[in-house]
């Protein structure tokens, strides 16, 4: 009887802190110890009234970082503190993207309950990998931040998470974001929506095309460019002929590059020559998506005349794309490659070489270069792959998995998963 009475009392002890409100940050570290099997005591610890309790223990959930980790987090993006919400997010993207909570906006957080140091910037590239399943309840937790989280940090947080783990069913939340009145909101809904290539979307954010912040303006122009709105083309010219900010011109013509019509032809002859670097570029892009082989000698000349990296890098995809897709010293297409090496302009290749692989005569140039090449191609080839590759790619890919340096072979075999996923 004594030792059933001493149990009680030991059980009592050990939940006491869990259930009262004299729980500090240093216990929920504590009880973390227990690592995957402590999760159900620090989902309790989600309900406690003191929110420094309640983000250490979403902090924690995030580090054990288990499957199991996932039910908790998604019931802290249910918190009534912006912040708990921000980190739930980070830790829910953390899972799918390891690593992740040490970059996004949870990161800025001082220490555990403290106020958002930094704020959101234009480096936002990241996304999972193709292959990787992202579960439905995570996108629907998201989707609803997005449209209507604790604060406005939560709401854009919340929008770029979607668009990392590629969350197609969250469309209709994001375009909601869209519609909301602050910039930063709705810039990562747009990039979300980049990211995710519903091309459904795209009528339903064209009246962004005329948003008074450039940065909002910039992004929805991009946007529609790379959901292949047709039918925003003529928004698109006039946007390029009455904008007086460079970055709106810029991606216009970018856009308007993306949407290839003949009707389209007196603009690209307007820009090849002009004294933008970037209007020269983005007209060199429209000429080779018109896909006119009468075309090609112009732009040959335009490449042997042009000194400045990126309209040659443009040039240069232009040519391949009309056929010359041999690989030698000086030719277009090995001028692609070589800028893979380049901290500058791999930027600018890499997206040019993705869209050239798409086509059967370009994707088998690209094999014996991935094998030769110097380590950043390998990888850099391996990354194009990974998007535009076929089952006739597995082969080369499968060797390359192999390769004596070991991040060029973890290169290969994400590439390797994702063509083999896909097909």
């Amino acid at each position: 009887m004594r030792l059933c009475v001493a149990g009680l009392l030991l059980f009592a002890a050990a939940i006491a802190p869990l259930a009262g409100q004299d729980v500090r940050p240093r216990d929920v570290r504590e009880t973390a110890k227990g690592g995957s099997a402590a999760i159900p005591k620090l989902q309790e610890l989600l309900k406690n009234p003191d929110r420094t309790v309640r983000l250490e223990a979403v902090k924690q959930i995030t580090e054990i970082g288990t499957v199991r980790s996932l039910d908790p987090l998604i019931l802290a993006t249910q918190d009534n503190d912006s912040e708990v919400q921000i980190m739930a997010t980070d830790g829910l993207v953390n899972f799918y993207l390891p690593g992740y909570v040490k970059t996004g906006i949870g990161a800025s957080l001082r220490k555990v309950g403290g106020s958002i140091k930094g704020r959101f910037t234009d480096t936002n590239d990241q996304v999972i990998d193709p292959y990787v399943q992202v579960r439905p309840e995570v996108i629907e937790a998201l989707g609803k931040l997005a449209r209507g989280g604790g604060n406005m940090d939560t709401r854009a947080n919340a929008a770029r998470a979607l668009g990392i783990l590629r969350g197609k069913a969250a469309v209709a939340d994001l375009v909601e974001a869209a519609r909301s009145k602050n910039a930063e909101v709705i810039y990562e809904a747009l990039i979300a929506l980049q990211k995710i290539r519903d091309q459904s979307a795209a009528p339903r954010i064209s009246f962004l095309l005329h948003d008074f912040d450039v940065k909002v303006q910039v992004a929805a122009v991009e946007t529609t460019g790379l959901l292949q709105n047709k039918e925003s083309l003529p928004d698109l010219i006039e946007v390029l002929n009455r904008s007086r900010e460079a970055k709106v011109k810029r991606a216009a013509l970018v856009a308007i590059a993306m949407l290839p019509a003949e009707t389209s032809r007196p603009i690209y002859a307007q820009y090849i020559n002009d004294k933008d670097d970037r209007l020269r570029a983005a007209a060199a892009e429209g000429y080779a998506r018109l896909r006119n082989p009468s075309d090609l000698p112009m732009l040959e000349k335009c490449w042997q005349d042009e000194t400045k990296p990126q309209p040659r890098l443009s040039l240069a995809f232009a040519q391949v794309m009309l056929g010359k897709t041999e690989v030698s010293e000086m030719s277009p297409l090995q001028f692609l490659i070589n800028n893979l090496n380049s901290v500058s302009y791999k930027g600018e290749a890499f997206p040019f070489l993705v869209e050239l692989a798409r086509e059967d005569g370009v994707r088998r140039s690209l094999y014996a270069p991935m094998q030769s090449g110097t380590k950043d191609e390998k990888i850099g080839l391996a990354r194009v792959l990974a998007r535009s590759g076929d089952k006739e790619s597995i082969p080369a890919l499968q060797k390359i998995s192999d390769d004596p340096d070991n991040e060029v072979a973890q290169e290969g075999l994400r590439a390797l998963r994702a063509v083999q996923a896909r097909n």
